[in-house]
């Protein structure tokens, strides 16, 4: 499956841009941007991909996406042949808004903890998604400085909350470990070095911060709430997943990468965490996520990532209402 660059309309003296849209369809590819992005669908059900995350989505769905994290969100066939009024309103800013030198003050932690997240994509759920929600439908009213304000304050109520939920595994991205240990960044980067020899064990890992396996168990299990065996499962897993995805592979090469030695044992395994074969997991986001980009309804939104960069001008128009702040 092809993984497109969208060119999105953000502008260099835009703090962010904001795009509403009513019942204007999913009619686009898994994609990826520089830019982080907050995506609030209200009204419609379907199905989400976030890197190596599957879901559906039920009625509403609030999430923030990662610089270069790609995503797609499809709603069902059946609902909106139904015409049921539905709304999409996505905020886009730049990778490095917050670099700045006010935003690097104590009182800007949280947001910046938030972003660094954000890596892994991030829903939001409960009261959180209620008060987003009216503050980005407040958003969409253009009043100038107003908006910057309240745009931080969303960002604030967001970085506070709770009711949240990690959507890639943990080994999808490597910047995301939470822990400011450094000697569980060192273990982490040891095992996304060697994660795909089938012969890693736990007294390898143990054996590179000088430590027992029952220390080292104890010790990992700690600060990262899994045990090796599961955490390096995990990395595994979302490892085959992206070969799925971006290769031609066969199953018995991207298992063999992927770190697993009995090509049965993978299968049997990826079942377990991703509730279908490595064969169908492929096949649901080829035939369900192929997209002609030359036909697309906005000119050379989306790109294709063997495109030249010279090809990547940007779009002539956009299907959705737009506000520049």
């Amino acid at each position: 499956m092809e993984i497109y660059r969208e060119i999105t309309p953000l502008h260099e003296p835009d703090v962010f841009v904001i795009m509403d849209s009513f019942n204007n369809g999913f009619d686009y590819p898994v994609h990826n941007h520089p830019e982080y992005e907050l995506n609030l669908v209200v009204g419609i059900s379907g199905y989400r991909i976030v890197g190596d995350s599957t879901e559906r989505y039920t009625d509403f769905d609030l999430v923030l996406l990662g610089p270069y994290l790609y995503h797609k969100w499809d709603a069902d066939v059946k609902l909106e042949k139904e015409g049921i009024p539905y709304r999409v309103i996505t905020i886009q800013f730049a990778i490095d808004l917050f670099d700045v030198h006010l935003f690097q003050k104590e009182s800007f932690y949280k947001i910046r903890k938030l972003l660094q997240s954000s890596s892994r994509g991030i829903r939001f759920h409960g009261e959180t998604f209620n008060e987003a929600k009216n503050m980005m439908i407040e958003l969409t009213k253009n009043k100038g400085f107003t908006n910057i304000i309240e745009f931080l304050k969303l960002l604030d109520l967001l970085s506070q909350s709770t009711e949240t939920e990690y959507l890639t595994s943990e080994g999808f991205m490597p910047q995301t470990l939470k822990s400011e240990s450094n000697r569980i960044q060192v273990l982490y980067s040891y095992i996304l070095k060697n994660f795909s020899k089938h012969d890693l064990k736990i007294v390898d890992a143990a054996a590179i911060i000088n430590m027992s396996i029952s220390a080292f168990s104890h010790f990992f299990q700690k600060h990262t709430t899994k045990s090796f065996t599961q955490f390096l499962l995990d990395i595994r897993i979302s490892h085959s997943c992206k070969l799925l995805i971006s290769t031609d592979d066969t199953i018995s090469q991207i298992s063999y990468r992927s770190g697993f030695n009995n090509l049965a044992n993978f299968n049997r395994l990826f079942r377990k965490y991703r509730f279908c074969t490595p064969v169908e997991y492929r096949r649901r986001h080829k035939e369900k996520y192929e997209f002609d980009w030359l036909k697309q309804i906005t000119p050379k939104q989306f790109v294709p990532s063997n495109s030249k960069g010279s090809d990547l001008a940007k779009p002539l128009k956009y299907a959705t209402k737009l506000t520049h702040l």
